[in-house]
């Protein structure tokens, strides 16, 4: 089935055509949320929030872009604002989330079956550096890296769902890795690991 049959079976309110577009999609927008918001929780209530702002403004629909563009641009505009709204309560749980989280993961490591617990735990550390580093990224920044290196993106997509030109999105990739690339090098240059 076509996007322009599913965008007409949607308009139409078909349960089936919603279910299908859910069950295609549902993995692309979690994803996309998580890499966003850095928590799974978070993540599937916002992929719920973006389907059901789907099925309420289908009629708003143009079809000037495929309809997994929508679904990304709604998913990152969903996930931004959450970022956004959660930074006022962020500072009173952060540190204890942080602590609990890498505790557990130290705790994984050591209590995994592996001939090498070293490389596993360094494995982890580098992992955890990373992710820092990239929530660290501003915000469009961390976006269009997000959507380029984990989601695979090709720039012509990213740049339809943050409504930028291809150019910017080179830009703001460009600048995102040359940003980490002077963060990891820092750490690397203290022995992180």
């Amino acid at each position: 089935m076509s996007d322009t049959d599913s965008i007409e079976q949607l308009k139409q309110g078909s349960e089936a055509a919603f279910k299908k577009l859910v069950d295609t999609h549902q993995k692309l927008v979690v994803n996309t949320c998580y890499g966003l918001v850095q928590n799974r929780e978070d993540a599937e209530d916002i992929a719920q929030d973006v389907f059901v702002e789907v099925y309420r403004n289908i009629d708003k629909f143009r079809a000037d872009a495929k309809l997994s563009t929508w679904l990304y641009r709604i998913a990152v505009n969903r996930s931004l604002n959450h970022i956004r709204d959660n930074k006022k309560h962020k500072w009173f749980h952060s540190f204890e989330d942080e602590v609990a989280a890498k505790n557990r993961e130290v705790m994984q490591v050591s209590t995994a079956n592996t001939d090498e617990p070293e490389y596993d735990f360094e494995n982890k550390q580098r992992a955890i550096i990373l992710k820092e580093a990239i929530n660290s990224l501003p915000q469009n920044q961390k976006v269009a890296f997000t959507l380029s290196k984990y989601e695979e993106l090709s720039y012509q997509e990213i740049a339809a769902i943050m409504d930028l030109s291809v150019s910017s999105v080179e830009s703001l990739l460009f600048r995102a890795k040359k940003g980490l690339q002077k963060k990891l090098y820092k750490c690397y240059k203290k022995k992180c690991l």
